[in-house]
């Protein structure tokens, strides 16, 4: 086992980490720019180094910083948790060349699955089911054209190098089609220096549900259940749930042996989720892989009983895991707390806590690393909490939710917790009756 793991992160997830490390006996290094000086994980962590100023590219994002401090403190491993560094061929390379283990995939793993294009390839190749698209990327005008007009309309355009809908298009006509690949092109040659684009067939009211995996050194491979994310605005996931309310045993089945699959396909090792788009006839197509821990993550271990944090641990220091494929055995709600306001569009509202009571009880979990006093930097992702409820069945868990978000005082800043008020008393969602495109339309005020 490791002795000290430095965190490549930020907020919550880092504190989160430091949890799970510090109840396995292993000392924690966190970093921080000087903008998050006062955050939580910074203060349990056993070592704290700040490694620049508050800018991301300057800080969390500058390798040469971060790899400075794991030296600076004989780190022997560093977990990066999600977003950042996670999925960073190169940083996992870096770590290797200096004899850091990298919590999370290797270099090659990040690069099958972080390229949409070849993943998808990997996929096909290894009888995952996939989306009907372009064979790879298309670079050609003419050449996409012809491709979706061969496909079917509507389709969509994608980033090969995307995320976060960033260079993302959906197209319902021939007419509109020039347009939006020169802007999508544009849009992803800025966010991620590729402009490389690929078309598929576009699912109309998909759910969007993940299967969350896990492997080891020696070619083991479980999934651990599904979780559905299909309430999202702007390709951005707001609330989570598990099980999916419209899952069946079989299609689970059928969906964690695709899983697996996928896994084995690209030697995977760690914990990582495969994501499905699911049509109302319940068909299913891969999506993306995602090559790190997920932010709701907690759902998962709260209804099968299961800390990934520790488990992931395990298997980066060469520890086995069981093999077993698991059942949810309760029911588990998360709402993401975003420091934005529903009212207006959901524009970020950093500044300071003035007030600040979270929510308890049996049943009731929040992952945050604010409090009264802290002041929410406007450099980086609005959300500030996470708050999750489990149950023996859906209904109490979302009566649970509605209990908790009620307790949950957060004074001095704008947030979310409205918007999730009253999603818990929607009708269809209640339900259980809801797709990727459930918010479009939907009025808050």
């Amino acid at each position: 086992m490791f002795k000290k793991i430095l965190i490549a992160n930020r907020g919550e997830i880092a504190l989160r980490i430091i949890r799970t490390c510090k109840e396995m006996g292993v000392k924690t290094v966190a970093v921080y720019s000087t903008a998050d000086a006062d955050s939580l994980h910074v203060r349990f962590a056993d070592e704290a180094v700040c490694i620049g100023p508050p800018s991301s590219s300057e800080s969390y994002l500058k390798m040469s910083n971060v790899m400075a401090a794991a030296e600076i403190t004989n780190a022997d491993a560093i977990h990066p948790g999600y977003g950042f560094l996670a999925e960073n061929a190169k940083f996992s390379k870096i770590c290797a060349e200096n004899n850091i283990k990298f919590i999370g995939a290797s270099p090659e793993m990040i690069d099958a699955m972080g390229d949409k294009a070849s993943a998808k390839q990997t996929m096909i190749a290894a009888g995952v089911p996939t989306v009907p698209g372009s064979d790879g990327i298309i670079e050609d005008l003419k050449l996409a054209k012809k491709t979706a007009d061969t496909i079917g309309y509507p389709v969509m355009i994608k980033a090969t190098a995307g995320g976060g809908g960033k260079g993302m298009r959906l197209i319902w006509k021939a007419a509109d089609f020039e347009e939006s690949w020169n802007s999508a092109r544009q849009e992803a040659k800025a966010a991620f220096g590729n402009d490389a684009m690929y078309i598929e067939k576009f699912v109309e009211d998909p759910r969007h549900i993940e299967i969350q995996i896990i492997a080891d050194q020696y070619g083991r491979v479980s999934h651990l259940s599904e979780r559905d994310c299909s309430i999202q605005r702007r390709h951005q996931k707001l609330v989570e749930e598990t099980p999916s309310p419209f899952m069946t045993k079989k299609l689970r089945a059928e969906m964690g042996k695709a899983a697996i699959k996928a896994a084995k396909a690209c030697n995977y090792e760690g914990v990582g989720t495969v994501e499905f788009l699911v049509d109302k006839n319940r068909n299913f197509y891969f999506m993306e892989m995602n090559t790190r821990i997920q932010v709701e993550h907690p759902i998962t271990e709260e209804v099968i009983n299961y800390d990934l944090i520790r488990e992931q641990i395990k298997v980066a220091a060469g520890i086995e895991i069981t093999g077993n494929n698991y059942e949810p055995e309760r029911y588990s709600i998360e709402c993401r707390i975003n420091a934005e306001d529903p009212r207006k569009g959901f524009r970020p509202s950093p500044g300071t806590i003035t007030n600040f009571h979270s929510p308890g009880g049996h049943g009731v979990r929040v992952d945050t690393h604010v409090y009264a006093s802290y002041t929410i930097p406007p450099y980086y992702d609005s959300m500030i909490a996470k708050l999750i409820t489990v149950a023996l069945t859906r209904e109490e868990a979302i009566m649970k939710m509605e209990r908790a978000l009620d307790e949950f005082v957060i004074e001095g800043i704008v947030t979310t917790i409205p918007f999730h008020q009253k999603l818990m008393k929607d009708e269809n969602f209640r339900k259980g009756k809801y797709t990727t495109k459930f918010l479009e339309g939907w009025k808050f005020d």
